[in-house]
């Protein structure tokens, strides 16, 4: 299986059946920032580093003089988060050992852990755990944008970052953002009816976001079912895609082509023309060998 990551192109697993819109997730996600730095005044790993550091030194500062225990759980989360996006940059970058990034992995759990202890009812300290926990699971099952290991591994790695997104939706059910790593860390690892279960409730608190996501998680699912022969059910998800507003870029995944295609294929050349019509409206790329295929066997130019 196959997939790339949002950062070159704003996430997009390669036309197979798991596509991770990832929220820019994994090592593209520090090389963008090292970029960004370099552009914006030549910072290197150092900078961001010691922002990391300084997150930790402040949320330290704000753990021992909270107020309560709803503030002291707040700074515990920050913290946390600090310790495992530091831990991500150092390991994307080979700044540390393995030794060294499972220590800062386990010192960014164990104070989300106790942040959930002091504010159990908080939405935020749930979902930023299960950041924490999706960002290492990338990390380990992503290796080159290919998503390696089998059902088990993924499921070992990302059911803890399912398990904290479905608690903060139970705590609070309009958290946009739990509701889009829901769905992505089921597409990265090919649920992909799940993934869209999990967008379509995202829809309903964040349209824009929600109709993006539905469009690649419909894309992706109609190549799946394309491979498997079930043509009838690519169809299906191919047009859903496009009525999402499929962006087709040239990063997200594409299905006015293999729609097309299909439709050639089946000999419904008005349905095929239809797509190409959109297709064109909308700017997107058009594969010179299906268009001429379908110009050869429907006898017509548009």
């Amino acid at each position: 299986m196959k997939m790339t990551i949002d950062a070159d192109c704003h996430s997009a697993p390669m036309k197979a059946t798991t596509k991770a819109s990832l929220n820019i997730a994994g090592p593209l996600y520090v090389s963008i920032l090292l970029l960004l730095g370099l552009l914006l005044g030549g910072c290197g790993p150092s900078y961001f580093l010691a922002s990391y550091e300084r997150d930790i030194s402040s949320s330290t500062r704000a753990i021992e003089t909270a107020r309560d225990d709803a503030h002291r759980a707040a700074a515990y989360t920050k913290r946390g988060s600090a310790y495992s996006e530091k831990a991500r940059y150092s390991r994307a970058f080979k700044l540390i050992s393995a030794d060294e990034y499972a220590r800062l992995f386990g010192l960014a759990i164990k104070d989300h852990d106790q942040a959930i202890a002091l504010d159990p009812a908080s939405a935020e300290a749930y979902y930023s755990r299960g950041v924490a926990y999706y960002d290492r699971a990338v990390l380990e099952v992503v290796v080159n944008g290919t998503l390696v290991g089998n059902k088990a591994t993924w499921n070992l790695w990302f059911d803890p970052a399912i398990d904290d997104f479905r608690k903060a939706i139970e705590k609070d059910p309009r958290h946009t953002q739990a509701w889009d790593r829901l769905g992505l860390s089921h597409e990265t690892i090919g649920e992909l009816d799940q993934a869209i279960n999990a967008y379509t409730e995202e829809m309903a608190v964040d349209p824009k976001l929600g109709r993006a996501r539905l469009a690649d998680a419909y894309c992706e699912r109609g190549n799946s079912n394309q491979k498997e022969n079930q043509h009838d059910a690519a169809i299906a998800d191919y047009e859903k895609s496009i009525d999402n507003g499929a962006s087709a870029d040239g990063c997200s995944c594409d299905p006015y082509n293999p729609l097309f295609g299909l439709y050639t294929a089946d000999r419904r050349y008005d349905q095929g023309w239809l797509v190409v019509r959109k297709a064109r409206n909308y700017g997107k790329w058009i594969m010179p060998d299906l268009l001429d295929r379908l110009q050869k066997e429907s006898g017509r130019k548009n």
